[in-house]
């Protein structure tokens, strides 16, 4: 029974950092397409909130429930396919925690415009650069890291 509900938590939580993450990198896209720093400032603080209610508590059980199955399963922690996928998240979380700093100060600037009915600043459209290429190599390494799970590939190091 344990394993199940280790499992479960376990898919639980990648399910969660995946939609989330792709559902907050597709809300503050369109926010941004429009150009509105109202939309902007609303939908980033909606996007602020979940990634700190739900990323970060993905965030935080996933390396929990992996451990753990690891060892009731009875894998090393070296075997080559948990090594990656540890690395990989290691590199997701080192993009995504940029990340969230420039939301937050994506929002701000966007609240700072719409408060002074000015258009968006310089820097917030550099964040906004910065913040959609971050995406790209932590969403892969979600990816990545999905595939990983399932196939449990024996990888050599």
């Amino acid at each position: 029974m344990l394993y199940f509900v280790l499992k479960y938590l376990h898919l639980i939580g990648a399910s969660v950092l995946l939609g989330t993450g792709a559902g907050i990198a597709f809300f503050m896209l369109l926010a941004h397409r429009t150009g509105r720093s109202d939309t902007i400032a609303a939908v980033a603080r909606i996007v602020v909130l979940a990634d700190f209610l739900f990323t970060a508590t993905a965030v935080i059980l996933q390396p929990v429930t992996g451990i753990a199955l690891a060892w009731h399963v009875g894998y090393s922690l070296m075997e080559g396919w948990i090594l990656l996928s540890l690395l990989l998240y290691a590199v997701t979380g080192a993009f995504w925690l940029p990340v969230v700093w420039m939301q937050v100060e994506m929002c701000r600037l966007a609240e700072v415009a719409c408060k002074g009915v000015e258009p968006l600043p310089k820097r917030y459209h550099q964040l906004f650069r910065l913040w959609f290429a971050f995406g790209f190599p932590a969403f892969g390494a979600v990816l990545a890291i999905f595939w990983l799970m399932i196939t449990r590939p024996a990888i050599e190091w």
